[in-house]
């Protein structure tokens, strides 16, 4: 696999900015050993304009980074109401992903009319090469895995996916190790990580549309409580499954400096690679 860094990790609560530069974040994660970057409108995005684009390109080029995917609008990592309107205006959205080098797009459905708009915006990207892929994510049309195949085969284009995310999956009470890997591969596009404890006692929630407000408590991704993801049935099943493609480190960690940033890379890049068979 390849190990790609979210600028998430530097993101502000509101989602539409970060705390500290993108050249520092890029830095990072180059002299920490990821190979990519996940782009998100906090950095660049249908916002930005074409020499804005331009100036990010060249920091990942200048690190000898690629782009492993952009979520190029701020409704969609919101999961607002507005977030599946992108998939009715997607050109924005592809010529971000042109401009930085990504061949994978995040988008949102939210109801069975997106269906239609995701077909309309898949055909459009096809013809670019790029790939549309959807995250299991709470209050959406993939909360659960049988639901999000069946909005799958209904779509049915051959660049439209599935982003693997395990505490997503957990979030919904959905079983999220190899039995359902062997359930998506064929969609299986893109992976990220978090790792979470559902617990009454908070401090953060979520509204699931499946099984309501879930209340729940973030993890360092080395916990060795027991009360989180289990990675080692993640990493076993993508290898069950054999998967090559981006694994992103994509928690919300709200860091503020430089030096924080880079402790946290550097101890996500040794879990990760503490993962690898």
């Amino acid at each position: 696999m390849q190990y790609s860094l979210s600028v998430r990790i530097a993101e502000a609560a509101c989602k539409t900015k970060l705390n500290i530069p993108f050249s520092e974040i890029a830095k990072i994660a180059a002299e920490c050993g990821y190979s990519a970057l996940c782009m998100r409108a906090s950095v660049a995005g249908v916002q930005s304009s074409q020499t804005e684009l331009e100036q990010i390109r060249s920091i990942v080029d200048q690190f000898d980074l690629v782009v492993s995917m952009v979520t190029a609008d701020f409704n969609v990592p919101q999961n607002n109401d507005q977030a599946p309107e992108a998939l009715q205006h997607i050109e924005p959205s592809l010529h971000v992903a042109e401009v930085l080098g990504a061949r994978m797009v995040r988008v949102c459905l939210k109801t069975e009319a997106d269906i239609t708009h995701a077909q309309r915006a898949a055909d459009v990207a096809a013809e670019r090469g790029i790939q549309l892929v959807h995250q299991f994510h709470p209050a959406c049309l993939f909360e659960e895995v049988e639901q999000s195949i069946a909005a799958l085969k209904k779509i049915n284009r051959p660049n439209f996916g599935l982003i693997y995310e395990p505490a997503s999956l957990l979030m919904c009470g959905q079983e999220y190790a190899e039995t359902t890997l062997r359930k998506i591969l064929p969609w299986l596009m893109n992976v990220y990580v978090q790792n979470l404890v559902i617990t009454t006692q908070g401090p953060d929630h979520l509204e699931t549309w499946c099984l309501g407000d879930r209340p729940f408590q973030l993890l360092p991704y080395w916990d060795e409580s027991g009360r989180g993801i289990n990675f080692e049935q993640v990493s076993s099943g993508l290898e069950a499954v054999g998967y090559q493609g981006f694994l992103t480190v994509h928690q919300a960690e709200g860091i503020v400096t430089a030096d924080d940033a880079r402790a946290y890379a550097v101890r996500c890049k040794e879990w990760v690679d503490s993962l690898a068979p």
